[in-house]
């Protein structure tokens, strides 16, 4: 038994120092063009999933309106367009440039088959390595619920609202050359 027990131990110490030394040595992947690291997908989404089931909101104390859509219009693209996008936009040169893309929100399903709970736990706390900020510290809770409601019911926004998404941010500056 002592030897069982011995390798067990021995193994685990194995295990715990390849870790170390994947991390350790910069064999792990960092950097936003690269590829994901082993189990990364599956571990976060276990984690992410697992404290929205225990954290999440079950309602809203804001009424889903169509002043709480516009409200959660104008939130979203001083907020949150630069990563998500706007309707028939193409996707800004920093959104180009993260890791994991960020969804697009208003098109297609978005996250309109979320609860407006979860979209409001994911704006109030951010998600951890997705380049998704917590706003909690910058907007009010009444503003991260307008931008939720917003994003949860997307497929189903007034007129007056998708035209306020789509008149929007002015062209960026076209970036100067760089010397070679």
């Amino acid at each position: 038994m002592g030897k069982f027990v011995s390798g067990v131990i021995i193994g685990i110490v194995l295990v715990i120092a390849a870790v170390f030394a994947y991390f350790a040595t910069g064999t792990a992947p960092v950097a936003t063009a690269a590829a994901p690291m082993p189990f990364e997908k599956l571990f976060a989404g276990m984690a992410l999933h697992a404290r929205l089931d225990k954290e999440m909101p079950k309602s809203s104390p804001v009424q889903a309106d169509d002043a709480a859509y516009a409200a959660g219009a104008q939130v979203y693209k001083d907020h949150c367009a630069v990563c998500h996008g706007l309707p028939g936009t193409p996707q800004t040169a920093i959104a180009k440039g993260m890791f994991p893309d960020p969804p697009k929100l208003l098109e297609g399903k978005g996250v309109t088959d979320d609860p407006a709970g979860e979209t409001y736990w994911k704006v109030a706390g951010g998600i951890r390595m997705t380049g998704m900020p917590g706003f909690s510290k910058s907007l009010s809770t009444t503003q991260m619920w307008q931008v939720s409601l917003l994003c949860a019911n997307a497929d189903k926004l007034p007129a007056s609202v998708k035209d306020k998404l789509v008149a929007s941010m002015a062209p960026a500056a076209p970036m100067p050359e760089t010397k070679k």
